[in-house]
């Protein structure tokens, strides 16, 4: 039973990241892709439901929203990346118990900055793949300030509970 209640929670917060990254998608031209508003789901996931929660959330809102966006190339890539992201957020938010959310938060951006800096320069050129920081550094600050309010509300109303609190 406990599985089917986390498949659930990761497939609602699933689906909630998808819809609302797919109200705010803004496309990059110089790059090929998008910023969108995917990390605040990832970020509220991996602090809400752990590793696990935190890297299917990731790896499932991350390829639908390219998908259903019209960016194929990178269903692999934001798969992975996001997967990725979601996992360390959490795992590291698990372990550190001062300044938990900045240091999980920091790391999983800059894993997110770094690997899409480099699908970029490796689907396309580097130039592409340094022009892609600025508007990931965007992404993830943007991502941040929507989770961190997020997660505190979600708690405080008892929505959600996690093991470390």
């Amino acid at each position: 039973m406990k599985n089917v209640k986390m498949i659930t929670k990761i497939a609602m917060l699933s689906a909630l990241t998808i819809s609302v990254s797919m109200m705010f998608v803004l496309p990059i031209p110089a790059t090929n892709g998008l910023v969108t508003l995917c990390e605040a789901g990832i970020y509220t996931s991996a602090f809400l439901l752990g590793p696990t929660g935190g890297f299917f959330v990731g790896a499932i809102s991350g390829a639908a929203i390219d998908l259903l966006s019209g960016y194929g190339q990178w269903i692999l890539f934001s798969a992975l990346i996001h997967g990725v992201q979601g996992w360390l957020c959490g795992l590291l938010y698990a372990k550190f118990t001062h300044h938990k959310r900045s240091i999980s938060l920091t790391t999983a951006s800059i894993w997110m900055i770094c690997a899409y800096s480099l699908a970029t320069a490796f689907l396309y050129t580097w130039p592409a793949g340094l022009a892609s920081i600025p508007g990931n550094i965007f992404q993830n600050l943007f991502g941040i300030v929507v989770t961190v309010p997020l997660v505190s509300a979600l708690k405080k109303i008892n929505q959600f509970h996690t093991k470390e609190e």
